[in-house]
């Protein structure tokens, strides 16, 4: 089952006596184990019939005891077990999976990993309960879903503002979604989520971050590149140089795929690179600025300064000086 259809059966309250919500993005599980435990009991109902453990205090045993358990005063029990990965051999669980009982809702937090859908566990799971798996998500989905989850609240968001916020908290939905949440508080209802805005509120400047060091260099801007240089090696701690070049690497990437296309029309640029659609100007302009030769060399370049950062033929170059002289050799 997918979230959408699991939430929407809570809502019409259609219950399954187990939960088991796995995989490497906590998100979804965290989104599905709250919603049960607000909204399936009354306040009254939960005094009684609602437990959480955690996996490093309980073992098979333990949880099978409690999902056993009749509810009083309500047609459900609820017992949610949040850590479940910490718990010894979890699929000795089967016999109760087997035959759960229907008066509990038994969920089990499987964080960071996941179950072998080839077992006899998983497929009773999936037979008896629901059996869900939370994928972690690439760094070229973030975008999209950014722009669907502002706009499911009620906002807009402008590309810039969505970039911004992909490049500075990558693939971590919670810390996407807290952060969002600080920003609708600031504006009024349906208005839009722009760049200073996100620069005022969460602390990333819009004008010295790698979306922007990366349109310098498209647009070969040596004293904007040379200024966002000097902001990074002032601020190490936030613009790691192992990270700025894996951010250049996949930029030019692009730009060697762009010059691959047949079809440069702005919507397969945009479908091709995994870009919005308001960038693809940008890649033209960077793609006239460096020709595949070109593009070699410095992706070359960007691999040796990656084992540079991390120390291989380095010794005592820091990350702002290996990042002034790589920047140099790419305009240059």
């Amino acid at each position: 089952m997918t979230f959408d259809q699991i939430i929407g059966n809570l809502k019409k309250k259609i219950y399954h006596p187990v939960y088991f919500l796995a995989g490497e993005e906590p998100y979804y599980i965290d989104e599905i184990s709250d919603y049960i435990e607000k909204n399936v009991l009354s306040e009254s109902e939960k005094e009684f019939n609602q437990s959480v453990i955690y996996g490093r205090d309980t073992n098979v045993p333990a949880i099978i005891s409690a999902a056993k358990r009749y509810p009083m005063m309500s047609s459900h029990q609820v017992v949610i077990v949040k850590e479940a990965q910490y718990v010894d051999k979890i699929e000795t669980m089967l016999p109760y999976v087997e035959k759960p009982l229907d008066s509990t809702l038994l969920v089990i937090n499987y964080k960071y990993k996941k179950v072998d859908g080839r077992t006899t566990f998983s497929k009773q799971l999936a037979k008896n309960g629901v059996l869900f798996e939370s994928k972690k998500f690439y760094e070229n989905q973030v975008p999209a879903w950014i722009n669907d989850y502002v706009k499911q609240k009620g906002f807009r968001i402008s590309p810039k503002a969505t970039a911004m916020l992909t490049e500075f908290l990558g693939t971590d939905l919670s810390k996407i979604v807290n952060e969002i949440s600080k920003l609708i508080l600031n504006i009024p209802e349906k208005a839009e989520i722009n760049e200073t805005l996100v620069e005022q509120n969460i602390g990333i400047s819009k004008d010295f971050n790698i979306f922007e060091l990366q349109n310098a260099l498209g647009t070969r801007n040596i004293l904007k590149a040379n200024r966002i240089a000097t902001y990074f090696a002032a601020n190490p701690k936030e613009n790691p140089l192992v990270k700025t070049v894996i951010m250049l690497f996949s930029y030019f990437t692009k730009i060697m795929i762009y010059h691959q296309l047949t079809d440069k029309s702005r919507n397969n640029v945009a479908s091709a690179l995994s870009v919005n659609p308001n960038f693809v100007k940008d890649y033209e302009i960077a793609a006239r600025n460096y020709n595949p030769k070109k593009l070699i060399l410095i992706i070359s370049l960007l691999r040796e300064y990656d084992l540079k950062a991390k120390g291989v033929n380095n010794i005592s170059t820091d990350d702002g000086e290996l990042l002034r002289e790589m920047l140099f050799k790419i305009l240059h």
